[in-house]
C-alpha cells in the first residue's frame, strides 16, 4: 500500500520517517518529496508498505500523531485519476502572453528612443 504521510516537519529524514513506520511493519520504499531547486523538504512524503493490514495499522496509528511538535495527517495514497493532472497552461485563455509585448507599440525594445 503506498501511504501518504503529510504536515512532515521540514527537518525530517528519510530514515526517521522509515523508523516511525518499520514499528508495524515492514517498509519497502520512503520518500520525501523536495523542492527541486532548493533541496529542501515540501513537509509531505510517501511510504510504501507490502502488507495492506500492516500498513493500515500503521494509518490509523499515525494520523494525527504528534512528531518534532507537529501532527502529522497519514492516510492511503490514491492515484489521481488522469484527467485531474495539472496542465501549464490549464488558466491561460488564448495567446495572452502577458508582460510587455505589443501593448507599448512599435519595436521598441528598451533604450530611451523617445526624449532625447
Amino acid at each position: 500500500m503506498n501511504i501518504f504521510v503529510g504536515s512532515l516537519p521540514f527537518s525530517i529524514e528519510e530514515a526517521d520517517l522509515r523508523e516511525s513506520f518499520e514499528v508495524y511493519g515492514a517498509v519497502d520504499s520512503v520518500k520525501i518529496i523536495t523542492d527541486k531547486f532548493t533541496g529542501r523538504s515540501k513537509g509531505f512524503g510517501f511510504v510504501e508498505m507490502p502488507n495492506d493490514a500492516e500498513a493500515q495499522k500503521a494509518i490509523d496509528e499515525l494520523n494525527g500523531a504528534t512528531v518534532q511538535g507537529r501532527a502529522i495527517v497519514v492516510n492511503k495514497s490514491e492515484p489521481k485519476p488522469e484527467g485531474e493532472r495539472r496542465s501549464f497552461n490549464n488558466n491561460r485563455g488564448g495567446d495572452s502572453r502577458g508582460g510587455y509585448g505589443n501593448s507599448r507599440g512599435g519595436n521598441d525594445r528598451g533604450g530611451n528612443r523617445g526624449g532625447y
